[in-house]
């Protein structure tokens, strides 16, 4: 009797299980730290073993992309239907630092299964999620008896992402035309839960800065001149303390401008998460919610701009007392930005803003880091219910959304390639990721290979590229 298409996606993904995991293991044991500069052998150790294990897949095309940092993998395998349309998959291949001294139970670059977890530096975060693209695409193959993807797919495995991806945007650019496609996908995420897969619809970006305040020229008497000059590190706390309103929405005029509010249907998906505060706040190692007006903690973490004092100084620091009006103090100062907020606005109005609250007498200087932009893939766009209907399949039960509060360089590929970026994630919070033992499920990885095998027929099928 012939198999479904289904069974026949399981059936060779048991078959492969063991030779899977025997090649993510070897490649687990490649220390690609990109942190740590004595590691940079291994980091390119690293694309190297993954485009040459992308070639064995069957990739016509696997490359090593030279960064001034580390190098990144380029992979694609063209679709023999023209009409089918272009997927980009994205992850990276580098590594937190990890020693046994950390906190391990075993060596962090030796795999190690017990269970069913498989506990390794990058088991999740994110070289299994990447890796297991390559028993998805073989699965796909395999069940439909094609010789080349439904899609035309691509692969973009960066070696720097553990490191800010300092050059990631400038490689972007710089390939655009050869990464152009018609949606990317980025399985460097996770889910809710073992028992509630979720996919991600959104990321929030990111912008900080550094704000410097100058008074006097020097440390000067508070008892001769206090209360008689500026104080910057009064100053410095005015500054914090005008960053809200009485309903802690951030109060920097300007800032909402352009804000993509949440609709009544994606604050009813969010309510439906089995969510519990509690265990939340443990979590967070604190002790009460707080936030705007308004909204839930999903909500806002998820889908609100925030403004947030990252740090605050000035004066003297040490033990006992010294009575000074400070010539200096310094704060921190970082932003989750949402959809439709553009970070070279938000710098703009930072600036203004601070320059108003200041009183004279008071000098300062102001500078941003590296921005990271927001990016948004609306419900109903054709991509993602391929990857929901795809999710579904392979978990056999619905799959719920989320968004993500964090930032990364999705929102570079959005913006350079012009195409909307999807997530699909095995990983949960368990995992541990940048932690000590990180994990990853090892039946969840592989549903992960069984949701991109049936993914690749579902876009082809529901989203054509026009003649």
């Amino acid at each position: 009797m012939s198999q479904t298409p289904d069974s026949a996606v399981r059936t060779y993904i048991d078959r492969h299980r063991a030779a899977f995991l025997d090649d993510l293991a070897e490649w687990l044991r490649i220390p690609s730290v990109s942190a740590q500069p004595q590691h940079a052998p291994d980091v390119r150790r690293s694309a190297d073993w993954l485009a040459s294990r992308l070639k064995e897949t069957g990739f016509p095309t696997a490359e090593v992309w030279q960064t001034p940092g580390a190098p990144a993998v380029y992979a694609e395998w063209p679709s023999d239907d023209p009409q089918a349309p272009t997927v980009l998959v994205y992850g990276h291949h580098d590594v937190q630092p990890a020693a046994r001294e950390d906190g391990w139970d075993t060596h962090p670059f030796e795999p190690v299964i017990r269970g069913n977890r498989l506990y390794a530096r990058g088991a999740a975060d994110d070289k299994g999620q990447v890796f297991f693209h390559t028993l998805g695409v073989r699965a796909h193959l395999a069940a439909t008896g094609r010789t080349t993807p439904a899609v035309s797919l691509k692969l973009l495995i960066e070696g720097e992402e553990e490191s800010g991806s300092p050059y990631f945007r400038a490689l972007v650019e710089e390939h655009a035309g050869r990464l152009a496609a018609d949606a990317v996908i980025v399985s460097d995420t996770g889910m809710w839960s073992e028992d509630t897969p979720t996919v991600c619809t959104g990321m929030r970006g990111l912008a900080e800065c550094e704000i410097r305040l100058y008074g006097p020229d020097q440390d000067i008497h508070s008892g001769s001149f206090g209360g008689a000059v500026p104080n910057p590190a009064t100053a410095a706390a005015r500054l914090v303390a005008a960053l809200h309103d009485e309903h802690a929405r951030v109060a920097i005029p300007g800032f909402h401008d352009g804000v993509v509010d949440l609709t009544d249907r994606e604050r009813a998906l969010f309510a439906e998460l089995p969510f519990d505060e509690r265990q939340w706040l443990r979590t967070a190692k604190s002790y009460a919610t707080q936030g705007e007006a308004g909204y839930t903690t999903l909500e806002r973490v998820w889908a609100r701009p925030t403004a947030e004092v990252n740090g605050i100084g000035g004066g003297y620091q040490g033990p006992g007392s010294k009575t000074i009006i400070p010539s200096s103090a310094m704060v921190k100062l970082s932003f989750r930005l949402v959809a439709g907020q553009d970070p070279q606005h938000i710098e703009q109005v930072v600036r203004a803003w601070a320059a108003d609250q200041l009183p004279e007498g008071i000098r300062h200087e102001i500078a941003f880091s590296t921005a990271t932009r927001p990016c948004l893939t609306p419900l109903d766009h054709p991509a993602l219910q391929s990857v929901v209907r795809a999710m579904s399949r392979a978990f056999g039960q619905p799959v719920r959304y989320t968004r993500e509060g964090g930032s990364g360089p999705a929102a570079d590929l959005q913006e350079v390639l012009g195409a909307p970026v999807l997530f699909l994630g095995i990983s949960v919070p368990s995992d541990g990721w940048h932690a000590p033992n990180e994990k990853v499920e090892l039946d969840l990885l592989l549903k992960g290979a069984e949701t991109t095998a049936y993914l690749w027929d579902d876009l082809a099928e529901h989203w054509r590229r026009a003649p």
